[in-house]
C-alpha cells in the first residue's frame, strides 16, 4: 500500500468521524457542558494523548526555530480554529456554518498558489467547483439559509474559523515533511493548551459533572478522544504525503456522510438530491486527487 493510498485512508476515516460528531455530540451543549469547557477539554484532553503516544514511537528532537513557527500553527489551528467556530455556532444556523465552512478548501487553494507555488489545472479548479456544487445542493436542501444582521456576527466567527483552518494546514505542510505526525501534534496541542488556559479554565471548572449521565460521558469520550485526537492525527498524517488543497476538500464528504448515518439511523431519508450530490463530491474529490498526483506532495 503506497503513501499515497494510506493519506486517503486517513482523510476518508477522519471524515467519517466527523459526520459521526453531528449525531453523538449534537445535544451535548450546553445541556451538560458549555462551549468554551468543552473547547477546554478537547484541547488538553488530546494534548495528554498525544505526549502518551509520544512515549511509545519514536520522536524527534525539534529545532528551535520550528518551534517558534509551532506556536503560531497551535494559535491558527487549534485555539482560533475551534473558539471561533463554537461562538459562531451559538450565534448562527448551523445551515449558515455549513456553507460558510464550505470557503474552506478555497481559501486553502488560494493560499497554496500564493504559499507553496501549487500549480493551477483545468482538472483541480473542476473537481473543486463539482464537490463545492455538490455539498451547497446538499446542505441547502437541508434547512433553510438565512443571512442577516441577526447571524451576522456569528457568521463572521464562523468565516475567521475556516480561514485559521486554511492558514494552518497550508503553513503546516513545511512542518510535516521534517518531522513526524506524533512530533509535531503533541507539540502542537501542548502550546494549543497554554493559549486555551486562561480563555476556558474558568468555564470548565464550573461545569456540573454530577449531571452528566451515561451517553453525555460517552459523547464527551467521542468529542475528545475521537473527533479531536484521532481526527487531527489522521488529518495531519493525510498532509505528510497529499496536498492542503486535497486534504481540505475532503470536508465535502462530511455532509454527504452525515446524511448517510442520519438514513441508517432512521433520522433521515435518502432522496435523488443526496444521491445525486454525494455522486459529484466522490468525482470532484477524484479530479482533484488526479491532479495532485501530479505534484510534488504526492
Amino acid at each position: 500500500m503506497t503513501n499515497i493510498l494510506k493519506g486517503h485512508i486517513a482523510l476518508f476515516i477522519a471524515q467519517i468521524v466527523y459526520a459521526l460528531n453531528y449525531s453523538i455530540a449534537k445535544d451535548l451543549m450546553p445541556t451538560y457542558i458549555g462551549p468554551i469547557a468543552l473547547v477546554f477539554l478537547r484541547i488538553f484532553g488530546a494534548c495528554i494523548l498525544f505526549w502518551i503516544l509520544s512515549l511509545f514511537l519514536k520522536t524527534e528532537t525539534v529545532a528551535k526555530k520550528d518551534l517558534i513557527k509551532m506556536l503560531w500553527l497551535a494559535l491558527f489551528g487549534i485555539v482560533i480554529n475551534q473558539v471561533f467556530f463554537i461562538y459562531g455556532l451559538s450565534l448562527t444556523h448551523p445551515i449558515n456554518s455549513a456553507i460558510i465552512m464550505i470557503s474552506n478548501p478555497i481559501m486553502v487553494f488560494i493560499f497554496t498558489l500564493i504559499i507553496l507555488k501549487e500549480r493551477v489545472t483545468i482538472l483541480k479548479l473542476s473537481g473543486l467547483s463539482l464537490a463545492i456544487f455538490g455539498a451547497t445542493t446538499l446542505l441547502l436542501f437541508k434547512g433553510n439559509l438565512e443571512f442577516g444582521s441577526e447571524t451576522i456576527v456569528g457568521d463572521l466567527y464562523t468565516l475567521i474559523n475556516s480561514a485559521s483552518w486554511a492558514i494552518f494546514v497550508v503553513m503546516v505542510k513545511p512542518i510535516m515533511e521534517k518531522y513526524n505526525t506524533v512530533t509535531v501534534m503533541r507539540w502542537i496541542f501542548l502550546f494549543g493548551s497554554f493559549y486555551i488556559l486562561p480563555i476556558g479554565l474558568n468555564d470548565f471548572t464550573k461545569t456540573d459533572w454530577s449531571r452528566f449521565n451515561d451517553y453525555a460521558i460517552f459523547a464527551t469520550c467521542f468529542v475528545v478522544i475521537a473527533t479531536t485526537f484521532f481526527a487531527y492525527l489522521l488529518n495531519i498524517y493525510g498532509l505528510k504525503s497529499l496536498s492542503p488543497s486535497t486534504v481540505s476538500a475532503y470536508i465535502y464528504l462530511q455532509p454527504f456522510l452525515a446524511s448517510i448515518f442520519a438514513i441508517i439511523m432512521g433520522k433521515d431519508s435518502l432522496t435523488l438530491t443526496k444521491l445525486f450530490s454525494g455522486i459529484l463530491i466522490i468525482f470532484g474529490l477524484y479530479l482533484i486527487n488526479k491532479k495532485t498526483k501530479k505534484t510534488t506532495y504526492d
